[in-house]
């Protein structure tokens, strides 16, 4: 198993009077990093899944001496796919507060079930961490920075899952079975879905749109609905971890684009298996949207796992004056052009750099992309 940066940042809010709650994308490792955690403690440990009916009925509808009596005698649960359990908030609540001297961990694969579920019975009483697909720093541990650089065009077009990464030779067949069985698991679980074929027509428009400005309205038109279900759609896929949005900054300068908005996916692989295109980088015309896609990504997760809190833009005008990447703060801006080519410069607009205050700027290519990617 490849360690996972975020290991001892949840061994350490181990019997601290909270749950530790781990969320993230199907299929990014979370139930193997918690078995890795379990597997080297001593402790007595009860394994729920919440994709067990028996679980579900156990946990949907209970109470204190109920949990009491399940939990008896164990000093560690483990609930893996909580989402799937009705009022797993308030089961949650009860252990931590009534059952002191067990630690609870659950994990869930829906942001939108199981934040929802328990953000207000859980105030106070959680730690939450974030888990996506291996991230760049994660297997430069591993297997050094060398070897990873040599492997980044398999990532441009395989991504970066465990199972993706680990059995390289199946990675075509594995992300097929992802796009089709896993990607749209917890979402057609919901009413709000019953479109399946519309949800995927709008996977595949925002996966041919990635690094440009997406529009609901033009995104609508290509797949024959209104701008508010393209927009419904697009959030409950955010919130199922398979993509996510960055918007446009506007602030200062005339002719900013107001109301922008770009799409990436948490990992290329889905990305490419989306549109079916596994080709090779010297056979492709979207060189440009893959480096784009896996840069912010990767330092998405760079970010998250090192607990840097900054706001992240991409900035645009009228005139196609352009910023492809932005992080923001302190009302202080570093700004990045990203290019796949070790020949091409970046020319950074001086309507930006006049009228923001920028710390630094940098152009990210194949050549440096460490100093992005590991270095805050």
């Amino acid at each position: 198993m490849i360690k996972r940066l975020i290991e001892k940042q949840i061994v350490s809010k181990f019997y601290k009077g909270k749950a530790i709650i781990l969320l993230g994308p199907r299929q990014s490792g979370k139930s193997t990093l918690i078995e890795s955690i379990l597997n080297k403690r001593k402790e007595k440990i009860l394994r729920l899944n919440g994709d067990d009916s028996d679980t579900r009925t156990l946990l949907s509808e209970t109470n204190s001496s109920k949990l009491k009596n399940i939990t008896s005698g164990y000093k560690i649960v483990f609930i893996d796919e909580a989402q799937r359990i009705t009022n797993i908030g308030l089961t949650i609540k009860i252990i931590v507060d009534k059952i002191k001297d067990v630690q609870l961990i659950a994990t869930g694969s829906s942001a939108f079930e199981l934040t929802a579920k328990i953000n207000e019975p859980l105030t106070g009483r959680k730690y939450v961490f974030m888990l996506y697909p291996l991230s760049f720093q994660e297997m430069c541990d591993e297997h050094g920075l060398l070897e990873e650089k040599r492997q980044i065009e398999q990532r441009l077009i395989y991504g970066s899952f465990p199972e993706i990464v680990t059995k390289p030779d199946e990675s075509k067949e594995l992300l097929k079975t992802m796009a089709e069985s896993y990607l749209y698991k917890d979402l057609l679980l919901l009413e709000q879905i019953n479109k399946p074929v519309l949800l995927e027509k709008i996977v595949k428009a925002l996966a041919l749109q990635v690094g440009g400005e997406v529009k609901y309205h033009e995104v609508g038109q290509i797949v024959n609905a209104d701008p508010m279900t393209v927009e419904k759609y697009i959030d409950l896929l955010e919130k199922a971890y398979v993509l996510f949005r960055l918007p446009a900054l506007n602030r200062n300068v005339r002719n900013e684009i107001k109301k922008g908005k770009k799409i990436y996916f948490f990992d290329n692989g889905i990305r490419n298996a989306v549109i079916g295109n596994y080709n090779s980088l010297t056979s492709r015309n979207d060189i440009g949207a893959l480096w784009e896609n896996y840069l912010i990504s990767e330092r998405v997760k760079w970010l998250s796992y090192n607990k840097t809190d900054v706001s992240k833009y991409f900035w645009r005008t009228a005139l196609q004056q352009e910023i492809d990447y932005i992080e923001e703060l302190n009302n202080t801006f570093d700004i990045f052009e990203f290019k796949w080519s070790k020949s091409a410069r970046a020319k950074f607009s001086k309507s930006f750099t006049g009228n923001y205050t920028v710390k630094e700027k940098r152009l990210v290519n194949f050549d440096n992309v460490e100093e992005f990617l590991l270095q805050n």
